[in-house]
């Protein structure tokens, strides 16, 4: 399409005003003038100046499609990498991935000796998701990258592609050509495989790869990040982790890491183990205090949980310079502190203790209101403490579904079953389609007998959000407790072990159906194993109830007992002791 004429005189004129410009501003000859240097000429001529010109114009006048197809030819015929960068940004700039990814590529053709322009397809292609075509440009960039720069291009790969809305074709691209790197690469290309194949979902050959690390760098991190981060689906990783703890006890970094999985995993007692560890080997660290001191809370030991979080204290407490962020983050830690220890005087049954530490933090943040409340609560001033609880008006949706949340908690705690579900009821009304919310509703539902309504909401959420573990156990386990489709439930408790491999109450639940199936010796082992890793008061009514079914009744006490000195109240174990007439 042939430029305006309008534009053209504009550039026309413009380019007269520069080379006149150019003549004016010679120096004049002389006879007495010291002879100059021979001038360097330039390699633009008058029509590639020209096409530049009006490349430049276009661009200004809002026509980026012309000004990117004449600075284009213009970059191609001068081979131009700082020209062929300024079409990219062009292109991008106006939002036309199709025409920077061209661009891009003409410039590694015009100059293939260019890493730059290489990592620039290989960019482009991940931000519009063509994994498939990456292949190629990605082998040639680590061929002639400088050699310094390969490992960091290999390792970068994964975030670059994490958004990619299909990782299984993003690993079958870059695999191969991952797997082709030798020397010194080999061991960064082997951690992004594995990381690439844990975005796809492929835990045994993340696995494996992870292996192979850990055997080529036996004392490196990275192999140990990949176990980590493989622990929820592959059980087996963990013991990379544990085998280089014992050969490296020194390693804090890795245990701290190792410690927070367990917590995710919902196995406090082990977690407890290790962070436990860490207050030995790094007691001026108020890290692992405070953390010991809130799994202690959790697996209700409020003494033990006192003493760490006094001795986390302490280490808080003691001046010192730093950052903002660190003054902050110790100000944060004084906080949970604090409410961590009203919790657990509260544990104790010492209300006035509980309140006392409450007075030490400020009453904003719904943790404190829940804390006040729930102490008001075991006043016997329940109207207050629900109050304690309403939204605002002002009360964004996010802190009023946690406030609804908050106060069906308040009621389940307080057994009021009937009046949590009410407030389950308004919550999903109002936040249609959350399944945190039906999930708890259904909860509600089974406590109150209306088991069709309670399959019927737990059926939802597992529509919604297909990996949702907690739905599949809690239905299975409805249905073993009922002793209803017992096969059923042990299908839907299978799958929820499968989305959370090792989880201490899936494999409870999965335990107390095998004893309704009548196999003993599966449910006993199942059982100690959901013990040993959550020493939970209803996992050791199962499994006390298990033993005594098998005949030793010595130990099923010595469960039952240990149990209820922890959590007294517990209604499973209270159910189990009465029915099989055992004093703690």
């Amino acid at each position: 399409m042939p430029l305006p004429l309008r534009r053209v005189m504009i550039a026309a004129s413009l380019l007269a005003a520069l080379q006149a410009h150019a003549q004016d501003a010679a120096p004049p000859s002389s006879a007495a003038s010291a002879p100059a240097e021979a001038p360097t000429n330039s390699a633009m001529d008058a029509p590639l100046f020209y096409q530049l010109l009006i490349g430049e114009i276009e661009l200004q006048n809002g026509q980026a499609g012309v000004a990117f197809q004449v600075l284009l030819d213009a970059a191609r015929r001068t081979a131009d990498e700082e020209l062929f960068k300024r079409v990219v940004n062009i292109a991008i700039q106006a939002r036309a991935g199709d025409q920077a990814l061209m661009a891009s590529r003409a410039w590694a053709e015009t100059v293939p000796t260019s890493s730059e322009a290489l990592q620039s397809t290989v960019q482009l292609l991940a931000l519009m998701n063509k994994p498939a075509e990456v292949s190629q440009p990605l082998s040639a960039l680590l061929r002639i990258a400088p050699a310094a720069q390969r490992p960091g291009l290999i390792l970068a790969l994964p975030r670059l592609f994490q958004r990619s809305p299909d990782p299984k074709a993003v690993l079958a691209a870059i695999g191969p050509v991952l797997r082709a790197q030798t020397g010194s690469l080999h061991p960064p290309a082997v951690y992004t495989e594995a990381r690439l194949a844990i975005n796809a979902g492929e835990s045994a050959r993340a696995l494996a790869l992870t292996r192979e690390l850990s055997q080529a760098l036996p004392d490196g991190d990275d192999a140990m990040q990949l176990a980590v981060d493989l622990m929820p689906t592959e059980p087996q990783a963990e013991g990379l982790i544990t085998e280089r703890l014992q050969r490296k006890p020194d390693q804090h970094a890795l245990r701290q890491a190792y410690g927070r999985a367990l917590i995710q995993a919902q196995r406090p007692a082990d977690a407890a183990r290790e962070f436990r560890q860490l207050t030995v080997a790094t007691p001026d660290n108020p890290a692992p205090w405070l953390a010991l001191g809130a799994i202690e809370l959790e697996l209700k030991h409020p003494t033990a949980a006192e003493d760490a979080l006094r001795e986390g204290l302490k280490r808080l407490d003691t001046p010192a310079a730093g950052t903002d962020a660190e003054i902050k983050a110790r100000t944060d830690g004084r906080r949970q502190a604090w409410l961590m220890l009203s919790q657990a005087a509260e544990q104790r049954g010492d209300l006035k203790a509980a309140e006392a530490a409450l007075q030490k933090v400020d009453s904003s943040g719904l943790d404190v209101r829940y804390r006040r409340a729930s102490l008001l609560a075991r006043r016997g001033l329940l109207a207050e403490a629900r109050k304690l609880l309403q939204p605002d008006a002002d009360t964004s949706d996010a802190d009023a579904r946690a406030l609804l949340l908050a106060e069906a908690q308040l009621m389940r705690e307080q057994r009021d079953y009937a009046a949590s579900l009410k407030v389950l009821k308004t919550a999903t009304a109002r936040f249609s389609g959350d399944p945190d919310l039906i999930y708890e509703q259904a909860m509600m539902t089974e406590k109150v007998g209306r088991f069709d309504e309670m399959e019927s909401l737990l059926r939802k959420v597992i529509e919604i959000k297909p990996d949702y573990h907690h739905a599949y156990n809690a239905l299975g386990y409805s249905l073993a407790e009922r002793n209803q489709r017992l096969p059923e439930a042990k299908q839907l408790i299978e799958q929820a072990l499968k989305l959370a491999p090792g989880e201490p109450f899936i494999v409870d639940s999965l335990g107390w159906v095998e004893f309704r199936l009548g196999n003993l010796a599966e449910a006993t082992r199942l059982l100690r194993q959901a013990h040993a890793g959550r020493p939970d008061a209803e996992i050791a009514a199962h499994l006390g109830e298990v033993l005594w079914a098998s005949g030793a009744q010595d130990e099923a006490r010595r469960v039952l007992a240990e149990a209820a000195r922890r959590d007294p109240d517990n209604e499973a174990l209270r159910e189990t002791l009465d029915r099989l007439k055992v004093k703690p």
